[in-house]
């Protein structure tokens, strides 16, 4: 399930609930049990860009590669993650990804 994600070209396992539930500061029993709903809350709530970025840094990939596939200076690499993180914890996004 979940195998042609952008989560999966980066990582070898579904494990994006971890590091959701670690940016979110939500525990992890309290998020979304359907993994396939829960990415697609995941997916709504970022752009293309964001989740790309989210899967490449949660993978730990290198800031170079980040910086040549997202044409970024560092500056913007920076700024990119910021909003990102910052996003995540923010109540209207943040709120999406708990069991109702």
């Amino acid at each position: 399930m979940l195998d042609n994600t952008v989560w999966r070209q980066y990582h070898s396992e579904n494990n994006y609930k971890e590091f959701l539930a670690e940016y979110t500061k939500i525990e992890i029993l309290d998020l979304i049990d359907d993994e396939k709903e829960l990415y697609g809350v995941l997916k709504s709530k970022l752009t293309k860009k964001e989740l790309k970025l989210f899967a490449m840094d949660s993978a730990k990939i290198e800031d170079e590669k980040m910086k040549a596939d997202f044409s970024y200076s560092d500056e913007d690499l920076e700024k990119a993650k910021f909003k990102l993180y910052k996003k995540f914890k923010q109540d209207k996004t943040r709120l999406s990804f708990r069991i109702q």
